[in-house]
């Protein structure tokens, strides 16, 4: 393998010249005839940058990526949209023909289940600063889905959930309906904490530019469930004014929403329209089918291992900040008032 030593031997310059004509150095004053005999060297020698050497290094060795995600098993059950998510990433490593090594969660601390080198990390969900900084010793190479806890440092893929929240309502008031509640939960800020959900924020903002806001209309528990959409929509159906619709800020809250409303002889969507956000595969065996936002989850595993690689190659330099759009998937949950 050629050198830059063999480069200046042959082109008759010195090393430093070849280095920094080679590095396309904008400072150096040289003929172009200098330069050009240096590149025409270089190729003739058949010489490979180091950056090049370690691509092909790369190339030609199976990477291995790790998975980490915050959700303990029976958090998954009672929400899976996580679940939903790790499966398709897992599925996407597997096409591409790329390891994949979980981390797993002892005593609050990440760590990989067996002892491989890491070539590249995808973090689902949110995790504070202590867990960030020990998962990042695995791997200077990480993608975080759902969070951004440091866009100076790490790539993150989240979800348009105001886009997401717009469509919904929009869907709504365009069937005639104003008296549209929100149904949701706490949620976790991007390093732990309580955060602020863009649902609601979306929805407040919606509410407010059409002049039909009402805050008696705004229901909240602990967290985004199956149980809590069960408990809040009675609570909604108390209201004397009761609202004619209901958005629900994940489809786990909204299927106990459509428990509950069932149960009570309150017929959807004739009595009320209710709609959901993720698009669970389950929703649409619902009865009735359930109207929902969709997070389109093949798209965001693919940038996701795209990213890394990327960033493996050398080709991604900066951090990366992806939103990914969501759609509205209209089924039998929602109906035009009249």
């Amino acid at each position: 393998m050629s050198t830059i030593t063999d480069i200046a031997k042959k082109a008759k310059v010195s090393i430093t010249t070849v280095s920094r004509i080679l590095n396309h150095d904008d400072t150096l004053s040289v003929s172009d005839e200098t330069k050009l005999r240096v590149l025409v060297a270089a190729k003739e020698l058949e010489y490979v940058t180091l950056q090049q050497r370690k691509q092909r290094k790369k190339a030609g060795k199976k990477l291995t990526f790790a998975i980490v995600e915050w959700y303990d098993y029976p958090a998954l059950i009672e929400d899976p949209y996580y679940l939903y998510l790790m499966t398709t990433v897992e599925k996407q490593l597997a096409r591409e023909n790329i390891n994949t090594v979980k981390f797993i969660n002892i005593d609050g601390e990440f760590v990989p289940s067996v002892d491989t080198p890491i070539d590249a990390i995808i973090a689902i969900g949110r995790f504070n600063l202590n867990q960030i900084e020990k998962i990042s010793t695995f791997s200077p190479y990480i993608v975080f889905l759902d969070s951004c806890p440091d866009a100076t440092r790490f790539d993150s893929v989240l979800i348009n959930t105001e886009l997401g929240t717009r469509l919904a309502l929009q869907h709504l008031y365009d069937l005639g309906h104003r008296r549209i509640a929100y149904i949701g939960g706490k949620v976790i800020g991007d390093t732990g904490g309580q955060g602020r959900d863009m649902r609601k924020t979306a929805y407040c903002e919606f509410m407010q530019e059409n002049t039909i806001f009402d805050e008696a209309l705004i229901f909240e528990g602990e967290r985004l469930s199956y149980t809590e959409g069960y408990t809040l929509a009675m609570s909604a159906m108390a209201l004397q004014d009761r609202p004619t619709a209901l958005f629900c800020a994940n489809d786990s809250t909204a299927t106990g929403v459509l428990a509950r409303l069932h149960q009570s002889k309150i017929t959807v969507p004739d009595d009320i329209s209710v709609v959901g956000f993720n698009d669970q595969s389950s929703v649409q065996f619902l009865s009735p089918p359930l109207t929902t936002v969709n997070i389109p989850m093949q798209f965001i595993a693919q940038n996701t291992v795209d990213i890394l690689k990327n960033r493996i190659s050398g080709q991604y330099r900066l951090p990366i900040k992806i939103y990914v759009p969501t759609s509205l998937t209209i089924r039998e949950s929602t109906k035009k008032l009249g």
